[in-house]
This record gives C-alpha cells, sequence and structure tokens, in this order.
C-alpha cells in the first residue's frame, strides 16, 4: 500500500452498528471489565489507553515504517522521554543547528541528571564521529535543521552511532515521511513533533517517537507515556490522525510553493542569502536529492543589512503572518535570533518562513512588497 493510501486508511475502520467512517471521540476515562476480570474492549483506563491514541500511534508506525508509535502530548514531551531513557553517565551526540528547545533541555534539564552533550556540525561525518565516546549512547539528528535548513546524511549518521554502541534518533518533523524515510536510512528512532505537519492546521499539540524495532528503549517510552502520564487527549489525538488523511496533498503544495519562493527570494536584490536544499546552489541540495523525495516546506533568508532590517521586513508583511510554529496552512514568518537568545545560531538578520497553502504569487507580492519597504 502507498504512503498516501496510508495517511488516509492506517489505523481507522468502520465503526460498530453505524460503520461510520469518521472515528468518533471517546472521551470515558475508564473501561468495563469482563465477568472473568479481563478488559474485552482491549482497554482499562486512559491513562494506559484510549482509542483514538491507538488509531494515531498505529497510523504513524505505519507511515514511518516501524513496528510501533508512541505518541505524547507535546513534541517537547516526546523528545524529553527519549533523553530520559539514558542513565547517568551517559554521553549525547547533538546537532549544534537545531530546534533549539532540544539544546534547552540537554543543557539546562538533563546535565543536572548527568547525561552531558556534545554539540556539533552534523553535515561533516567527521566531526561527528571524533565527538563519539565510550558512554555515548544516543546520537540526536535534525535534518532539515532548524533554523538553517541544512541537510544531514541520516544513513551516514546512523552508522556513526551503530559502531559506536549508541542509538541514533532523527527529528523528521520538517520533512515528514512523506519525503524522507529515517528508519529505512538506519536510525533507530524517529521524533515527530506532531503539531507541526501531521496536524497541519495551527490547532493541536503533539508529539511521537517511531521505534525501529520492539525493545528496552519501546518499553521506556511506553513507561513514561503511562506511568508519567505523558499522553495526549483524546481530541487531540483525534485532530492528529484526521490530520495525517490530507498530509500527501498538503505536503506536495508546501514544497511546490516553497521552491518557487525560494527562487524568487534568490534573485531578490534585498536578500542576501536563501537557506533552502531544492535551491540547485545550497551546500545540502545534493545530498537532499538523495535522501528525500521533496525539499519541504521551509526555508529561510538573509535579508540586505542586519537585525533592524530583518524586523522591518517582517513588520511589513500582510498575507504572510508574524508568528512562530510551522507547518500548517498559513504562511508564518519569525526572527528566529529573538527567539532563540543567546545559544541561536541564527543570524540576526535571518528570518524563518513556514510557507503555507496560499496561492505562490499573493505571497511573492506579499514579500516583494515587504522587501521594498524595509530594504533601500
Amino acid at each position: 500500500m502507498r504512503i498516501e493510501t496510508v495517511a488516509v486508511k492506517a489505523g481507522l475502520e468502520p465503526e460498530g452498528a453505524s460503520r461510520a467512517i469518521a472515528p468518533s471521540i471517546t472521551l470515558s476515562t475508564t473501561f468495563e471489565r469482563g465477568e472473568d476480570g479481563s478488559y474485552p474492549g482491549g482497554f482499562d483506563y486512559s491513562r494506559s489507553g484510549n482509542p483514538n491514541r491507538r488509531a494515531l500511534e498505529v497510523a504513524l508506525a505505519a507511515l514511518e515504517g516501524g513496528p510501533e508509535a508512541v505518541a505524547f502530548p507535546s513534541g517537547m514531551a516526546a523528545t524529553f522521554s527519549v533523553i530520559f531513557s539514558l542513565s547517568p553517565g551517559d554521553h549525547v551526540v547533538a546537532a549544534d543547528d537545531a530546534y533549539y528547545g532540544t539544546g534547552v533541555l540537554l543543557r539546562d534539564q538533563f546535565s543536572e541528571r548527568g547525561i552531558e552533550a556534545s554539540f556539533v556540525d552534523m553535515t561533516d561525518l567527521n566531526e561527528v564521529r571524533s565527538a563519539m565516546r565510550p558512554n555515548t549512547r544516543l546520537v540526536w539528528m535534525e535534518t532539515p535543521s532548524n533554523p538553517l535548513i541544512r541537510i544531514s546524511d541520516v544513513e551516514g549518521l546512523a552508522g556513526i552511532a551503530r559502531e559506536g554502541g549508541a542509538l541514533s534518533c532523527c527529528d523528521n518533523t520538517w520533512a515528514t515521511p512523506l519525503l524522507q524515510r529515517p528508519l529505512e536510512l538506519g536510525a533507530d528512532l524517529v521524533m515527530h513533533s506532531t503539531t507541526k505537519y501531521f496536524g497541519g492546521h495551527s490547532d493541536v499539540t503533539g508529539g511521537a517517537v517511531i521505534v525501529r524495532e520492539p525493545g528496552a528503549t519501546l518499553e521506556a517510552l511506553r513507561k513514561m507515556q503511562s506511568d508519567g502520564g505523558l499522553i495526549p487527549s483524546p481530541f487531540d489525538a483525534w485532530l492528529t490522525r484526521r490530520g495525517l488523511e490530507s498530509l500527501a496533498a498538503r505536503m506536495a503544495m508546501h514544497c511546490d510553493n516553497a521552491l518557487e519562493l525560494a527562487r524568487f527570494l534568490d534573485a531578490h536584490p534585498g536578500v542576501e542569502r536563501v537557506h533552502y536544499p531544492g535551491l540547485e546552489d545550497d551546500p545540502g541540495h545534493a545530498l537532499a536529492a538523495r535522501q528525500m523525495s521533496g525539499f519541504g516546506g521551509m526555508l529561510a533568508f538573509d535579508v540586505v543589512g542586519g537585525r533592524d532590517e530583518a524586523f522591518a521586513v517582517a513588520a511589513a508583511v500582510n498575507v504572510i503572518a508574524r508568528a512562530t510554529s510551522l507547518g500548517g496552512t498559513h504562511s508564518l514568518i519569525e526572527h528566529r535570533a529573538s527567539v532563540e537568545g543567546p545559544t541561536t545560531r541564527a543570524p540576526e538578520n535571518l528570518l524563518r518562513m513556514s510557507v503555507g497553502l496560499e496561492h505562490p504569487e499573493d505571497l511573492k507580492e506579499d514579500l516583494a512588497l515587504a522587501l521594498a519597504h524595509a530594504v533601500r
């Protein structure tokens, strides 16, 4: 079955006597036991299981090609749970250009628990290999990266982790399994902020981890989910599962619009540089073309000038919204350095953009007017 069909069908069956195609939202916190003490419906208490969460996890596992997925109430909860599965004294090799919240967890939260982290350029396999230690237990990669849209070699990084006796985890939020298949490239775990492209409408928060194979890590993630109470609500699981049904169509439009916008910005005199792997002169283009089936809906660009000019461009847009996050139907623009603070890798003149589903000509006109207003 092809992935577009999987996105629509996986985890869903017509319900009960009504044979409803759209699943119901099961709000019950508890489920009746049979006379013999068993749970004939397969659920006992909502913290350990819920029909909507199960449908979502089945669908996510099928999309990424893994045996099981574990759903969490946010992407940060999913990331936290992976790192929490490590032990004091363990070491993590992580991307230096990645979602800043991941770095906050490793620097501020887990360092106090005795877990060390080295932040390296994941596009340089030799640098990653040099950072490995005897106690390295996790290699955390993110490709395309946030906010510089850099491309890392998933297969190469997974191989380095495996040689060092460590697990590899790929944050696949930006690419989604429609564009990139980390498990097939050798990664052990795939993490998603399902808030983004999976939900797709900027109205639900969630996260998930999909495993390459069952084992101790899956058991640890399930314990975090159930014993720690890190569960999405039934409604959030339902919304995310519904979002998957239009994922393939949305991703195609995100990619087409982003490429068209990247080419427009690349030729604009008010733009110093465009970060987008779909451009042939982008440093990650060749690897992205080999590793991905599309170049994604995220781009960033450096405005001619500095911080003031970047803020002026963001202030002047009308069709594009000034907001954080990504992956929804609306195009969003944001000055990342001011969001991320002192540890940011973003230049002061960089604006990150989540390209939505508006007509690309309207987006180009909006940016052209904003650039003309701000950059003189």
